[in-house]
Parts: C-alpha cells; structure tokens; sequence
C-alpha cells in the first residue's frame, strides 16, 4: 500500500477565492474563511442543504455586515 489517502476537494475553496478577492483590504483571509464554514453550516441548519450559490450568497451578506460594523466603529 502506498498510503496514498484521497482527499475530496473543498467544494466553497472557489467562493472563499472569489470573497477573498472582493474584500481584500477590508477583511484577513481567515474571516472570509470563517464567513463561509458558517454560512455553509447555517444553510445545512436552515435548508438541509448547502448549495454553493447559497452558502457564497450568505457569506457575502456577513461579509458586507461585519464591514458595515467596522466602519461605524472605526
């Protein structure tokens, strides 16, 4: 045996890359990645499904919300 292990590809890997693009300079690459773990949790929560437009739709939203925060604050 090799231990060779296959590892299924990270279905929200191209979302985190598209959100990370927009927001870049407003937000650390691991606050997108938290964004999207939980939007694809909340989805799976609310839908019992976690769609990839769903989940980049949700992540958005937070996205745009927590920078909304941060400027009233900042």
């Amino acid at each position: 045996m090799s231990g060779h292990v296959d590892v299924e590809p990270d279905p929200y890997a191209d979302v985190e890359a598209t959100l990370r693009d927009e927001f870049a300079g407003v937000h650390p690459p691991a606050t997108v990645t938290r964004c999207v773990e939980a939007a694809h949790y909340g989805a799976l929560e609310v839908t019992g499904c976690a769609h990839r437009g769903l989940v980049e739709r949700i992540a958005r939203r937070h996205l745009e919300v927590l920078a909304l925060v941060a400027a009233e604050h900042g």
